[in-house]
Formats: C-alpha cells, sequence, structure tokens
C-alpha cells in the first residue's frame, strides 16, 4: 500500500480530522540515515505529524516543523508542503535507547522534556508565520497537541506512532490529528474524548493493516465520517546541484578562490537526502566570473 493521507469531517462537519500513513515515507529515511529506532520513532512521529499539517495549507505554501530538545537525539527538522512531499532528519540518527516502562521505544528520553516546538509556514511573498511553544512531554503527539490549543488556540488530539523490526526497518508508521472546530456540543466534546482514549495505539492500527479511512473511523466511528480528500504522501527534497550553486555564488568571490586555492573544488552535502554535489575548478572559476559580471 502507497502512502497517503486523508482529509475528513465529521459529526456534521464540527470536528475536522486528518489520518496518514507513513511507512514507506519514514523507512526511506531510516535507510538514508541509517537511522537507529528510537531515533527512527521520533523523527518519524514528528514527520507524519508535520505532513498532515502541511495538508492544512493553501497551494505553493511551505512549512517548517523544527524540535529541539534537550535530550541526546538533538534537534529535528522537517520541510513539507500542501502536496504531500516531506523531508526530515535528526542531528544524531544513531540514537537509541532501551524500551521504557510501557514497552515502548523510550522517544522521550532520546528528545528530553525540556525544549521547543517551533513551526514556520512560508506563505509566499515574504509573509511568514511563526509558532513556538514549549516541549511538554517529548513524546511528539503530546507536544504537537500543545502546539496545536496554544499557538493556534484549536482544540486537538494528535495521535502518532512507529513500529521498528528487529533489523532496525520501519514497520508501520503513520498517525491522526482531530480538531475540535466552532460549534462542537458538549455531547460530541465528549464522545470524542472518550473514543480517542480508548483507541488502539496508531502504530499498531496501522500495522494490522488499517488504511486512513479505516483509521478514523476506529477513532471517530464509521457513521460519521466524511471524507473531503485524499493525497499521496512521498518523501521528496528539492535540494540540486544549482540551488547549492547559487548558495555557493552567495558566498562571495573571495570564499570562492580560497575554495580554489586550498581544496581546488567544493563539495556541498544536503542534510536532508544527503546527496553530494562537487564543484571542479572549472565550475568555482564560473562562479567567480558571473559575480564580476554582474558587478
Amino acid at each position: 500500500m502507497n502512502d497517503y493521507l486523508i482529509k475528513a469531517l465529521a459529526f456534521d462537519g464540527t470536528i475536522r480530522a486528518y489520518a496518514v500513513r507513513s511507512t514507506e515515507t519514514v523507512a526511506e529515511v531510516q535507510r538514508r540515515h541509517m537511522m537507529w529506532p528510537t531515533a527512527t520513532a521520533a523523527l518519524g512521529r514528528s514527520m507524519s505529524a508535520a505532513v498532515m499539517m502541511g495538508a492544512m495549507v493553501k497551494g505553493e505554501d511551505k512549512l517548517t516543523v523544527k524540535i529541539e530538545g534537550n535530550g541526546p537525539l538533538g534537534s529535528m527538522i522537517i520541510d513539507t508542503n500542501a502536496y504531500g512531499e516531506v523531508r526530515g532528519y535528526v542531528a544524531n540518527p544513531q540514537t537509541h535507547f532501551d524500551l521504557n516502562e510501557q514497552g515502548k521505544l523510550d522517544v522521550k528520553r532520546a528528545v528530553g522534556t525540556e525544549g521547543m516546538l517551533s513551526v514556520v509556514k512560508d506563505l509566499g511573498l515574504r509573509d511568514f508565520f511563526t509558532g513556538q511553544v514549549p516541549l511538554v512531554s517529548g513524546e511528539i503527539a503530546e507536544d504537537f497537541t500543545e502546539y496545536f490549543v496554544v499557538s493556534e488556540q484549536v482544540s486537538s488530539a494528535v495521535g502518532l506512532g512507529v513500529l521498528v523490526n528487529t533489523d532496525n526497518t520501519v514497520r508501520a508508521a503513520g498517525g491522526f490529528i482531530i480538531q475540535v472546530m466552532p460549534g462542537a456540543t458538549e455531547e460530541t466534546i465528549e464522545k470524542l474524548e472518550e473514543r480517542v482514549a480508548n483507541v488502539e495505539p496508531i502504530s499498531k492500527l496501522i500495522d494490522r493493516g488499517l488504511t486512513p479511512e479505516e483509521i478514523l473511523s476506529e477513532v471517530l466511528g464509521t457513521e460519521n465520517v466524511e471524507v473531503l480528500d485524499r493525497m499521496d504522501v512521498s518523501f521528496k527534497c528539492n535540494c540540486s546541484k544549482e540551488r547549492f550553486g547559487n548558495a555557493i555564488i552567495g558566498l562571495g568571490e573571495k570564499e570562492i578562490q580560497e575554495m580554489i586555492d586550498e581544496d581546488g573544488c567544493a563539495e556541498a552535502n544536503c542534510q536532508f537526502c544527503l546527496e553530494s554535489y562537487v564543484y571542479p575548478i572549472n565550475e568555482l572559476e564560473g562562479f567567480i566570473h558571473e559575480i564580476q559580471s554582474q558587478s
């Protein structure tokens, strides 16, 4: 099954809902960065949340999530957009601990319980929206719940999960976001709270083969869900040799000449996909000529 997410309404339009299967997307990142299980769980949960948030923006708008905790995992950065494309990396991908008391991957210990979750929305035309909240648990789902309540003032329930096999590969990943809209009755909210509290862990639902539609039916009740849209989800990095080349040009003539004199070339590495781009002397000299022609 390919990864995808759905947008839906429930309870006569008073509840907005998203659900995603992100198993292959998280697996791609795990393979590229050779991540260990706890790091995979932390980044995988964060990417699942971010790609659903990306589905909340429009057109060419973009969204960047940054989680900086005081744990050994270091910072996590995830980029996504309105088309289900997402990429991410973590500072220390080879981070792993024994299972916690609940028998789960100890994401809290890896991320840390102190730090910040930041969301930057690039709305185009140099218009940015930035929201930031302190981490409340380091378990990721609770931290995104706090972000929605504090920064966007939307009561939300967030469920995120990643299952990792003994060989470090990803077995299941995904999540849901449920949001209370204006007009929701107390009865609806009480029903929602009860169902969310009793639903099976999201990673187990995906591991059992449930689709995003079926996940929302488990959370909200089959009779309540109205699916509005479906969107493919995939890992995609927008880096390129031209992009990095423009960044090198931005360093200026002096620094480029130093690269030529000291190393005879330049190499740029993308932190998201780990692609490397090499610029030999002739290309660096071309950058200098380009700078000189513009001055």
